[in-house]
């Protein structure tokens, strides 16, 4: 019994050659990563892994029953022979990854196989086959977290139990009874044990591939923020020559490639690495392939003959071409030069997508920057002027570190942070905003802020439906909200919070910003609001800005009303009609 057992765990090392081979294939990786698939990508699945039964057949052991022998492959089957086999691996695999109908298809296919080799347990192993791709499915079923792979404790458990059942079906169904008794006898617990480690083994395999690529891609999401926080500085300064050259050597410096490129609508502005004595700034782009980036907006891959350099001694000999956008409008292209095709693997085609992105959003900012200079000549637009780096320095080293840790919540805070900055955006050209509009704004401004506070600030909404509709100037809660952390709670060693209420009254609506923070002093709070205050950790205009944009707009009743107490906490307010007056 023990020597089978030993010669069927060696037969798992082709199971494991087999694993590694269908996660490779392209709709089995869609099932795994839990994608929805067509019909045709499912059928395909579940002819893969009845495949892979039938395979599990072949490479098991002929057992004659009378004789107590058996050989080391199944070439034929007698009346008095079964096979000590491991089919249930793929149909249990199946089952785990794909739920019932995957099972039951794999198992129909590899059971229906073995029916037709014969042997007095055909039929007998053949049904147990099929009962095992349910068992899996159920198990799929049952998986708390549909969005990841069953546990390695799950698959042993099923595996195990899908070949007892086969067991317990032989015992059943095959006869003459003695020998389905001394078949089970022999080859029972070796079958159970070395089918529940290959079904774990095979899973195993799954989880690990993926985790490696989640792992690969956490590092060079990792790599993208930290060349979008070194080249924030210049970027935000908009897609100048010098922008574009600093941007360019950075690149290079952080990148395997031989040579990096940016350039606007018509002129290269910066090239650097390899070819820089003849790939020359300030040139108009005759490439065509860069000119269809600008068309099209899409990334592109430049084979040699796309090149389209003067120079025959040219070692640059492939390129990828990635756009550099502002809202929908490609305004430039960041190219990466290589010296081989064979140089350009996924991950760099991947990293040149997020990288284009990032850059992307850091001009959108010089944007922002440039409609903050022209708002400098109307006071109604002086908040549009606190738009602070150092707040996208911090939102961006708070991703980072969650990129390795907690990756579905740095994706959100990134999400979050695009939409900070583009309300702010939007901000800069209306006078009025909805409620609704101005409390999204702050709820992705406070996603980014809980992060950094580490799950110690709180956040309660208190809001009537039938307000949200009011109009406000842009920008004027999240700087209120801003203030009650910068100056309240950041400060405290304990469990902080803060409260935003918007409560409907007669003809108007009461919006209340409060902290439980360390208060004003009297002689403070007397300026705040009334007048710009100096401060060590602002610029002292936030409040300020607020109450006179309000006092513009809607009358001095809409002024900001603040109590404060020392060491208990400050509450801000306002008040706004439905109609403005």
């Amino acid at each position: 019994m023990w020597e089978l057992l030993l010669v069927m765990i060696e037969r798992l090392g082709i199971i494991i050659a087999v694993a590694f081979i269908i996660t490779r294939l392209k709709f089995v990786r869609h099932l795994i990563e839990k994608r929805e698939i067509s019909i045709t990508h499912k059928l395909s699945v579940i002819i893969i892994f009845g495949l892979f039964g039938i395979v599990g057949t072949y490479t098991g052991l002929t057992v004659n029953v009378e004789h107590a022998t058996y050989s080391r492959w199944v070439l034929e089957i007698g009346d008095a022979e079964a096979i000590a086999n491991s089919r249930v691996i793929g149909v249990v695999v199946a089952g785990l990854l794909g739920g019932w109908t995957v099972g039951l298809g794999a198992g129909v296919i590899a059971g229906v196989h073995r029916y037709f080799l014969g042997g007095f347990t055909g039929f007998a192993c053949g049904l147990s086959t099929i009962i095992a791709g349910l068992i899996a499915g159920y198990f799929y079923k049952k998986n708390k977290d549909k969005n990841n792979i069953v546990s390695i404790k799950t698959a042993l458990i099923v595996g195990m139990l899908a070949e007892a059942v086969q067991m317990s079906l032989i015992l059943v169904l095959a006869r003459p009874y003695y020998q389905a008794f001394n078949l089970v006898e022999s080859i029972g617990i070796p079958m159970i044990i070395a089918n529940g480690i290959g079904v774990a083994i095979f899973i195993l395999i799954i989880r690990n591939v993926i985790h490696e690529e989640e792992k690969m891609g956490s590092l060079q999401a990792q790599k993208a923020l930290r060349l979008a926080d070194l080249t924030l500085n210049y970027l935000r300064k908009g897609l100048t020559e010098r922008s574009a050259q600093k941007t360019s050597e950075i690149l290079l410096k952080e990148i395997n490639v031989d040579a990096v490129s940016v350039t606007n609508k018509e002129n290269v502005l910066a090239f650097v690495g390899v070819g820089v004595d003849h790939h020359l700034s300030n040139q108009e782009i005759k490439t065509e392939a860069t000119k269809r980036v600008l068309k099209d907006g899409e990334l592109v891959i430049a084979k040699p003959d796309e090149i389209q350099c003067n120079s025959k001694s040219c070692p640059l000999r492939a390129a990828v071409i990635a756009p550099l956008k502002i809202k929908e409008d490609t305004i430039g292209t960041l190219k990466f030069y290589f010296k081989s095709e064979k140089d350009i693997s996924p991950m760099i085609i991947e990293l040149s997508k997020g990288l284009s992105t990032l850059l992307s959003n850091q001009l959108e900012l010089s944007e922002v920057d440039r409609h903050l200079e022209l708002a400098k000549q109307a006071e109604i637009k002086a908040l549009q002027a606190q738009v602070s780096p150092h707040f996208l320095f911090n939102a961006l080293n708070t991703i980072v570190a969650l990129i390795r840790t907690d990756p579905m919540k740095a994706r959100k805070l990134l999400i979050s942070l695009s939409h900070y900055f583009r309300q702010n955006l939007a901000g800069t050209t209306a006078t009025e905003t909805s409620l609704e509009d101005e409390l999204k704004h702050v709820k992705a401004y406070l996603a980014i802020e809980e992060a950094r506070f580490a799950d110690k600030l709180t956040v309660h909404y208190d809001i009537d439906e039938q307000v949200l509709s009011y109009k406000v100037p842009p920008m004027t809660l999240q700087p209120i909200v801003e203030n009650a952390i910068k100056h309240g709670v950041k400060q405290l060693t304990n469990e902080s919070f803060i409260l935003i209420r918007a409560k409907q009254q007669v003809d108007s609506a009461k919006i209340t910003v409060m902290d439980n923070g360390i208060g004003i002093t009297e002689e403070r709070l007397l300026e705040v609001g009334q007048e710009n205050v100096t401060s060590e950790t602002g610029t002292g205009i936030g409040l300020y800005n607020v109450n006179r944009r309000l006092q513009m707009m809607y009358g001095d009743y809409a002024s900001l009303n603040i109590e404060s107490k020392i060491d208990k906490g400050t509450s801000l307010s306002f008040t706004i009609a439905k109609e403005r007056r």
